[in-house]
């Protein structure tokens, strides 16, 4: 069976969006600081000088450049034709941009920025850019009811969003984790298109290819230390197209045709595919789940800044900025491996179930909340005592996303070549 498409157009697109993403980022960057769209540095925040903050400008005039050029390739006109959820999802993204957007410059309200989510994903439902049914094992096809639809469809796209958001803390990290997971997601959906079990017109793995896409470009800007941040902006688009990418394929995907998942080795992943998105994107949604835990057993608001997000946790145990997003990475592509090794490994089918039980046990010790209160045992303050020793995190609480919380002390930076921060810091939100 054949996707319909020829997969090099997705290569030629990925690298189109690559390209014109880290070429715009140039302006957005001069432009910002001419216009005041940038992150000033305080105490509490981990850059040093005055750090442009239009990152997302960039993405989004990237996201449309490729999606131009997929509209004017006739190889690409089935995923076009006949059809309003590519206009739909050029709508949907660019109502979150404007909330992000607006939010980068005003600071809007939780409420607020929940309302411009409900409203982006308004668009999407009603364009049609939402799901039609799950898969569930044991449980066979689950179509979803129309009363249902619109109120699922909200509640993803603001999960998905604010999930890349929160992750949205360290140089780097929630560009690179949203580029494997994209990139993972657009090799399981083209997969199932393959096999005739995800239908040919279905943009879902369009939508996964630009976004790796544009976030493969804007990276080499933002790595630490980061030249420009992805803002808000940035990091809610991302969470609408991941958003968007995974509904159109876990909620799209059909039955099994003529025995061919049994062949293709798809045993857990192919009878499951609502599963998906919660292996590729992991440790976005690994950290909203312990945030949203720990605000509620503390009696505050999910939109409360604290500072125990697992960027936070890893920097306490000892490890640098570079080194806690590379690990941060390493983790989201183990998760995404489950799910692409099945595909064309048969013979991992009997260990997935164990895999994942085996790495959330690693997650779950890692992160184990005791770190947290030996942490904050060390941070008492203790009159007339020593200096902080190098390396120790010192957890101030703040908000705002792009390095804008929990200062660490001076100290070493690992992957930084020896270099000292004097104010190294984490965000929350």
């Amino acid at each position: 069976m054949s996707s319909g498409v020829p997969l090099n157009w997705y290569a030629v697109l990925l690298v189109v969006a690559a390209v014109a993403t880290w070429v715009l980022t140039f302006p957005a960057r001069r432009i910002a600081v001419q216009i005041g769209y940038v992150a000033q540095p305080d105490e509490r925040k981990v850059h040093r000088r005055v750090t442009p903050q239009s990152g997302g400008v960039a993405m989004f005039l990237g996201m449309l450049v490729a999606w131009a050029l997929a509209a004017s390739v006739p190889a690409l006109a089935p995923l076009f034709r006949g059809t309003s959820e590519p206009l739909g999802l050029l709508l949907g993204a660019s109502a979150i941009f404007v909330v992000g957007l607006i939010d980068d410059f005003r600071d809007m309200s939780a409420p607020a920025k929940v309302a411009g989510q409900v409203l982006a994903a308004t668009i999407l439902y009603f364009m049609g850019v939402t799901w039609f049914q799950f898969k569930v094992p044991l449980a066979g096809l689950v179509q979803l009811s129309p009363e249902w639809t619109p109120l699922l469809t909200a509640l993803w796209v603001i999960a998905i969003t604010n999930a890349v958001n929160l992750i949205d803390g360290l140089d780097g990290l929630a560009a690179g984790v949203v580029a494997i997971a994209s990139g993972a997601l657009a090799v399981y959906g083209l997969h199932l298109q393959h096999l005739g079990n995800l239908p040919v017109d279905n943009i879902g793995p369009l939508i996964a290819v630009v976004t790796c896409g544009i976030c493969l470009g804007f990276l080499p800007h933002n790595f630490h230390p980061a030249k420009i941040f992805m803002g808000d902006a940035g990091a809610l688009l991302l969470g609408l197209l991941m958003a968007a990418s995974t509904m159109l394929i876990g909620g799209r995907s059909a039955g099994a045709v003529g025995g061919v998942a049994a062949r293709s080795g798809e045993t857990y992943f192919f009878f499951a595919p609502l599963f998906i998105p919660f292996f590729i994107l992991g440790v976005p949604i690994v950290d909203m789940a312990f945030a949203f835990i720990r605000r509620t057993a503390n009696r505050t608001g999910f939109s409360t800044p604290d500072k125990n997000h697992l960027h936070h946790r890893l920097l306490r145990l000892g490890h640098g900025h570079r080194r806690s997003v590379l690990i941060l990475w390493a983790w989201t592509v183990l998760l995404s491996g489950l799910v692409l090794f099945p595909l064309y490994i048969s013979s991992v089918n009997a260990f997935i179930p164990f895999g994942a039980l085996a790495l959330g046990v690693i997650l779950y010790t890692l992160f184990h909340p005791s770190i947290r209160r030996q942490a904050e045992a060390d941070e008492a303050p203790v009159a007339d005592g020593p200096a902080s020793p190098p390396g120790e995190v010192r957890a101030d609480v703040g908000g705002g996303g792009d390095g804008h919380a929990g200062a660490v002390t001076p100290g070493k930076d690992d992957a930084g070549g020896g270099r000292t921060a004097a104010a190294a810091t984490v965000s929350d939100l």
